[in-house]
């Protein structure tokens, strides 16, 4: 698991919560998250089910795609497709995915590289394995999160962000027993470089064996985390936790996320994926590719989109997306 690594012992440190002030959030759940696919046949898991939305809010949907060692000519992707009103954080962990979009974003992403679309008012978009990867076969692991808009937002024009991996805030705990890779929002009062509209914080961890990360966190935050890989424990009780595995925290002003000290051959580390949000608190109606606040929206984009209103397929098209797929 590549991603983007670094001498923890060279790295800013996050302060370990001062007890008296910070209570340590409590685990209201863990969750095992099933299995699917996704697009033109890729293989998911869907962190979030079975999780509700309170728990969730202002975070909609997130799959975690691959692990996988694809067989030559085995790689895959989605077709052309809408979004309204939400943005889509793909993280590329292993591997290599091309995006292209209707307003005119796109680019390559690797190891450690985000992509961060807003599709806002609405935009078409595709996201596929380069031609060679396909031809070569090989490793695939990523993350795809759907960040809610508030009301406000809901109709803001598209636009695009290509984060490198190297963009990334790089933290270390306390004791350098974790690597911290901020990749939006704000921890300990260092800041990552995605631009969001809800306040949140996302953080790829990687926790060492029989290390402990106790991190402070936003108590306006609501606070998640989901294990890419490897196994451990949550919270002050030690909850158990594993790969594919989500955590939902209660209220509080810290957190923790501990590493056993034997991992599994395979998963030399504890990978997590740490997020909170501020809660928008308002009504949800989701619809395939739309999340919308009322149903006559969500009938509002279908039509739009019907109508060739939420952009046009480019011209010039990534190799082999030479067809739509309606929702």
């Amino acid at each position: 698991m590549p991603a983007i690594t670094a001498n923890t012992l060279t790295l800013p440190r996050v302060v370990v919560p001062d007890s008296a002030a910070a209570v340590q959030r409590p685990v209201r759940s863990v969750t095992t998250a099933p299995s699917d696919f996704e697009g033109e046949g890729f293989p998911v898991r869907r962190a979030f089910a079975g999780v509700s939305f309170a728990d969730l809010d202002p975070f909609i949907h997130m799959d975690q795609m691959g692990e996988v060692e694809y067989a030559p000519g085995e790689p895959k992707g989605t077709s052309w497709h809408p979004h309204r009103g939400f943005e889509t954080v793909t993280y590329i962990i292993d591997g290599i995915f091309d995006h292209q979009d209707s307003n005119g974003g796109g680019g390559t992403i690797t190891d450690g590289d985000t992509q961060w679309m807003t599709a806002g008012s609405g935009l078409l978009h595709i996201e596929k394995p380069p031609e060679h990867l396909v031809v070569s076969g090989g490793l695939f692991h990523g993350i795809q999160l759907w960040v809610n808009l508030p009301r406000a937002h809901k109709f803001h024009p598209p636009r695009y962000q290509d984060i490198r991996g190297g963009e990334a805030k790089l933290l270390a705990s306390a004791d350098g027993g974790a690597l911290l890779r901020v990749i939006a929002g704000e921890l300990d009062g260092h800041q990552g470089p995605g631009i969001t509209f809800t306040p949140i914080t996302m953080v790829h961890a990687t926790v060492s064996p029989g290390a402990t990360l106790n991190v402070p966190w936003n108590p306006g935050f609501n606070a998640l985390a989901y294990v890419l890989a490897g196994q451990g424990s949550v919270g002050a009780d030690h909850a158990p936790i594993r790969k594919g595995q989500l955590a939902v925290f209660g209220p509080g002003g810290a957190l923790t996320l501990a590493a056993n000290p034997r991992q599994p051959q395979a998963e030399p580390n504890l990978e997590a994926l740490l997020l909170g949000g501020q809660p928008i608190r308002e009504p949800v109606v989701h619809y395939g590719p739309f999340v919308m606040n009322t149903r006559a929206e969500i009938l509002q984009a279908m039509e739009d989109y019907q109508a060739g209103r939420l952009g046009v397929v480019p011209a010039e098209r990534m190799p082999h997306t030479d067809r739509e797929e309606r929702p």
